[in-house]
């Protein structure tokens, strides 16, 4: 082959890997810009509850199919009460509290399901207004100012959209897309609701679970409840920690920061700073 010959063959493969390269470019630019809009991108918007600016990857609407997907899950894991007058119970108070919340564009539900296990100390919020609570945490609480407390917390992550932030950051927009779209009972959208109940039913951030223990107070307060139920439940949970040293770590995961929590709702409730809540302010992250 010539020299000439040999250049026009060596620059037609040229601009294939150009062209090939710039499809590739041009797809990976397509996805980025497109994903969000699929999933419903409403931009930087204003949110009553945490009264800050926040940058949401998931509309409304999509936020709710996505709950849905979630909870198929929930139901397919766990037994719902036998109790049909626990239940109503349940909804009660949980009434009370969403309508004490700002975010009104979710229709709360409040179900109580059976625990597995008797240390099942837990309570948890997906997307799109659903919170359970396990009977074994129910019984724990001593008066409905504890238990409406409990259901103020879970809906303050609704309220402040802590879980769609929380699956947006750890499954990614395009996982999101897949729950949000695939409303189906195929493999990978059950799969993928399967790891967002795993990740909502342990905990948030720090700053995640104070801020719902501010609101909380809020809730509970403008619902009529002692605003004291939210430390009191605070206080059966770190007890409830101590139990044990395999019960202490898995308890960790689903309560964390217990003690730091704790001192910041005595501050939020009783509007000033005792020592117990200056001592446990702590200026590390808390070791378990």
């Amino acid at each position: 082959m010539s020299r000439r010959a040999y250049m026009r063959v060596f620059r037609r493969i040229q601009l294939s890997e150009e062209r090939t390269f710039a499809g590739r470019y041009f797809l990976i630019i397509l996805l980025l810009v497109s994903t969000p809009l699929q999933v419903g991108f409403f931009g930087k918007g204003y949110n009553k509850a945490t009264q800050k600016d926040e940058l949401i990857f998931v509309s409304t609407e999509r936020e709710k199919k996505i709950g849905a997907s979630i909870a198929r899950q929930v139901e397919e894991q766990f037994e719902e009460t036998d109790d049909p007058l626990l239940q109503k119970h349940i909804e009660g108070i949980g009434k009370r509290i969403a309508e004490a919340c700002e975010r009104k564009d979710v229709i709360y539900r409040f179900k109580v399901l059976k625990a597995k296990r008797e240390d099942d100390y837990n309570a948890f919020a997906l997307p799109g207004g659903y919170v359970y609570i396990f009977d074994a945490l129910l019984e724990k609480t001593k008066s409905d100012d504890e238990i409406a407390a409990i259901l103020a917390h879970e809906t303050s992550h609704i309220a402040a959209k802590h879980s769609i932030k929380k699956l947006q950051s750890s499954l990614g927009v395009s996982a999101l897309m897949l729950l949000g779209i695939g409303m189906g009972t195929d493999s990978r959208t059950f799969a993928k609701a399967g790891n967002a109940l795993n990740q909502l039913m342990v905990s948030y951030s720090r700053e995640a679970e104070v801020e719902a223990d501010k609101l909380s107070v809020r809730y509970v307060k403008k619902a009529g409840f002692n605003p004291e139920s939210v430390i009191n439940v605070l206080e059966m949970l770190q007890a409830l920690r101590k139990e044990g040293p395999i019960r202490r770590y898995m308890h960790y995961r689903t309560h964390p920061y217990l003690s730091e929590r704790l001192a910041k709702a005595r501050i939020e409730v009783r509007g000033k700073m005792d020592f117990d809540s200056f001592i446990n302010l702590p200026e590390e992250e808390e070791n378990f």
